[in-house]
């Protein structure tokens, strides 16, 4: 059992900067499949950015591509999110996942909810215009 946990979420203006967080208790990171993604008000959860378990392909939504960036920390138990130019479209919670590598090839990113069995509680980030 994984047991993620976001942080880093808060209210900001349009134009500002935020670094999410997504840690896991007690087990590292570094071999999992991991992705973020934001669920606004009345709408469905939709993906914003993955990262392979190998690390070394990362993929983004065509609305955040270019602002956003997923990495992995030295730390091997964390993922970040750092979104930079934020827009009030960009106001949702916002909740990591995480799939265990057995099922996906090494430069995988898997965009869909179901193909993630672990799941965050989720962080609230709004963005004022």
């Amino acid at each position: 059992q994984v047991q993620l946990v976001e942080s880093g979420g808060g209210l900001v203006q349009a134009g500002g900067s935020l670094r999410l967080s997504c840690a896991a208790s007690g087990r590292t990171l570094s071999s999992y499949v991991m992705g973020w993604f934001r669920q606004a008000p009345g709408k469905e959860r939709e993906f914003v950015a993955g990262i392979s378990w190998s690390g070394g392909n990362t993929n983004y939504a065509d609305s955040v591509e270019g602002r956003f960036t997923i990495s992995r920390g030295n730390a091997e138990n964390t993922v970040y999110l750092q979104m930079n130019s934020l827009k009030p479209e960009d106001t949702a919670v916002y909740y990591c996942a995480a799939n265990t590598p057995a099922a996906f090839k090494s430069w995988a990113t898997p965009t869909r909810t179901n193909e993630y069995d672990y799941w965050g509680q989720g962080t609230q980030v709004t963005v004022s215009s």
